[in-house]
């Protein structure tokens, strides 16, 4: 699953094709992806300008003219392929989440080739979605916030809303295991598992930890805290420098890799060595709430 610095590459590997320019022709080439297309979904795209590309938590926000939006999730794999005009050679800019093996075509005619855009400059964007886990929607600009899609997120990572004060209060009296409640969307939006994990490692915090330990009494944040809020800034701040992770799905549009997982301290090097300094200590792996958690009992407490 894609998290938020992979679909903030996305975002910044779509920009300079789309922003600005009109979408001349649209196609849906099935009804549905995980849920059904909004209606009329072909025919409302076309003719309409982007106006600029967002994000919010792991959704992609394409602003159109006219006042609405297209809000697209990726799901497991999906991912979004410009191909340039022709005789242009292919596109160098990242932006896509890519299932190795299945590129599409720039004819948009490959067997998981599922939404096509045609951009007046004769560009063409091509969404494929292998498992079709992603989903589209289409909705008013003035709506977009109380959507049900955004309504309940929590303060981006990267945002002025998200501190250490924000954080003591949402943990006041939670006895969730700290990773699970870093996950919670409605806590803050966009961390994933990949991220989580690498945060409370340079953190030194044990994943196992209750939540409410890091939140002194009134609701007030402890040094522990301070301190956590503090990496999970710096990792994701690295990821999205990096353009993102790549295990086996995540590639850029020219095909290049995001660089982060070259630098992972714990996810997915079970048995490793700690990489901190004078930490004698090995990463172990367990599962909570059926995902893993990559961490290093020694250091992190």
């Amino acid at each position: 699953m894609p998290e938020l610095p992979e679909v903030e590459t996305v975002r910044r590997g779509l920009e300079p094709a789309m922003a600005g320019k009109r979408i001349t022709r649209a196609l849906a080439k099935r009804p549905d992806l995980r849920f059904p297309l909004p209606e009329r979904f072909a025919e409302r795209l076309t003719g309409r300008r982007v106006m600029h590309l967002g994000r919010r938590a792991k959704y992609l926000l394409l602003h159109l003219d006219g006042g609405e939006v297209l809000l697209s999730h990726l799901g497991m794999s999906g991912r979004f392929t410009i191909w340039p005009p022709k005789g242009e050679g292919a596109a160098s800019s990242p932006g896509d989440f890519a299932l190795e093996g299945s590129m599409a075509g720039p004819d948009g005619a490959g067997p998981h080739d599922h939404i096509v855009l045609d951009m007046e400059d004769g560009t063409r964007i091509v969404y494929s979605d292998h498992r079709r886990f992603g989903y589209m929607d289409l909705i008013g600009e003035a709506e977009l916030p109380q959507s049900k899609h955004l309504a309940s997120l929590g303060p981006e990572p990267l945002g002025n809303e998200f501190n250490a004060e924000f954080l003591a209060q949402r943990f006041e009296g939670k006895k969730t295991p700290l990773k699970a409640a870093l996950l919670d969307q409605h806590v803050v939006a966009g961390l994933g598992n990949i991220y989580v994990c690498e945060a409370l490692h340079r953190a030194g915090l044990s994943p196992r930890r209750q939540a409410q330990s890091l939140s002194a009494k009134g609701g007030r944040p402890t040094e522990r805290l301070e301190r956590l809020t503090r990496a999970v800034r710096e990792v994701i701040a690295e990821a999205i420098e990096a353009g993102g992770s790549t295990l086996r799905d995540y590639a850029h549009t020219d095909g290049t890799l995001g660089y982060f997982q070259h630098r992972f301290a714990v996810y997915d090097r079970e048995g490793e060595s700690c990489s901190k300094p004078g930490c004698k200590g090995r990463v172990a792996r367990i599962v909570q709430s059926g995902r893993s958690s990559f961490f290093c009992g020694t250091c992190q407490r």
